[in-house]
């Protein structure tokens, strides 16, 4: 039985949604600290699965679910989601200057809807606090640690790309991949930069800032794009990752969209500006990720997002091309089994397919129709 529900309930859903996660995101932190207690917790939540062992990247994950970016800004809790389940874990969005984000009430539940709304505006202590954190880290547990970026808000867009480069040269020696975010909605013409035009010159900077910082490896670089661009706009990121080499693409951030995705919320609550997440982007973050795959196939590794709940979404976005997948939203209202739940059903569904192994099934939906 999951307790998690009826504290939800009594607890959490009465309170503010930013303060419950503060409570929230404290208590596993304490955990974390405790040797005995998280040993404890990782071997109870944390079981892992040899036949969900992933290769991607270049790096080596005990499976394909992880944490996007957003729950843990500024890197405090990467052995605490470690131990409840999560293959990996981005941490951001990191921007080159500290900021505190948008003014409060920015966060918002739509429990109906299985979805969250936020306009947090990327509050974070800046890329060299958290440098300096990650740098200082002693891990507790095996790992892999994504690093997301954006852009500082009080910086013109005609710096973008220097800011960008500040927090490459200060994170990517820390970074297992990195991630250039252009698409929250929560920063202003931050989405402009999905435009080829933008986008190509800020990555080509992003790459060039990581390989002269990280003489000793190389650290993948990813994108992160919206679900609301239009789909020839989807077909030229894909182009252009192709081009320039790109080691992935995230698909997809949070969508401004409301119309058409079967809100039952209070319309003022639905009304709310800023990033809708949760169940109801699911569709659409799925058709995005089709067509990416159509475009790129395994030349670029594609990370599924976007209302995620079990494991039967987690399956079908790898069918659908994506070797890595992300959530967020769906923890707030399942709790910490929701990894061991996710796990153990992808792995019963990779057992009942005609599929070996995981990088078998990337994919397969697209293959299969193109056959």
């Amino acid at each position: 039985m999951n307790p998690y529900p009826l504290l939800f309930r009594l607890l959490f859903q009465r309170m503010d949604p930013e303060r419950a996660h503060h409570l929230a995101f404290g208590w596993i932190r304490l955990v974390a600290r405790v040797p005995v207690l998280r040993t404890l917790v990782a071997a109870v939540l944390a079981p892992r699965y040899k036949e969900l062992r992933t290769e991607a990247l270049g790096l080596r994950m005990h499976g394909p679910f992880g944490l996007a970016a957003g729950f843990d800004k500024n890197a405090m809790a990467i052995d605490g989601m470690t131990m409840l389940g999560f293959d990996h874990v981005e941490i951001g969005t990191v921007t080159g200057h500290a900021q505190p984000g948008n003014p409060r009430k920015r966060l918002f539940r739509l429990v109906g809807d299985r979805a969250l709304i936020n306009r947090m505006g990327f509050n974070n202590e800046g890329s060299a606090a958290v440098a300096a954190r990650l740098a200082a880290r002693r891990p507790a547990f095996r790992a892999t640690v994504g690093v997301n970026i954006g852009k500082t808000k009080v910086v013109p867009e005609s710096e973008a790309i220097a800011d960008y480069v500040t927090s490459t040269e200060r994170l990517a020696s820390h970074a297992d991949y990195l991630v250039v975010n252009v698409s929250s909605p929560n920063t202003p013409g931050l989405r402009d930069l999905q435009a080829v035009e933008h986008l190509r010159p800020l990555l080509t900077a992003v790459r060039e800032a990581a390989d002269r910082t990280v003489t000793t490896r190389r650290v993948p670089l990813l994108v992160k794009i919206a679900p609301d661009l239009a789909d020839e706009d989807i077909n030229a990121v894909a182009d252009l990752a192709v081009e320039l080499g790109l080691d992935g693409i995230i698909a997809t951030n949070t969508t401004i969209a409301r119309d058409g995705l079967g809100l039952t919320s209070d319309p003022a609550l639905v009304a709310e500006t800023g990033g809708l997440s949760g169940a109801p982007v699911k569709e659409r973050s799925l058709a995005v990720l089709r067509r990416l795959y159509g475009r790129v196939g395994d030349r670029v590794t594609l990370v599924g997002v976007g209302g995620i709940e079990d494991a039967d979404d987690a399956w079908e976005r790898i069918l659908a091309g994506a070797t890595l997948i992300q959530g967020y939203s769906a923890f707030i209202y399942q709790g910490p089994l929701w990894c061991r739940t996710l796990h153990k059903g992808l792995a019963a569904r990779l057992a009942a397919s005609p599929y070996t192994t995981l990088a078998d099934a990337v994919g397969a939906e697209t293959k299969e129709q193109a056959a």
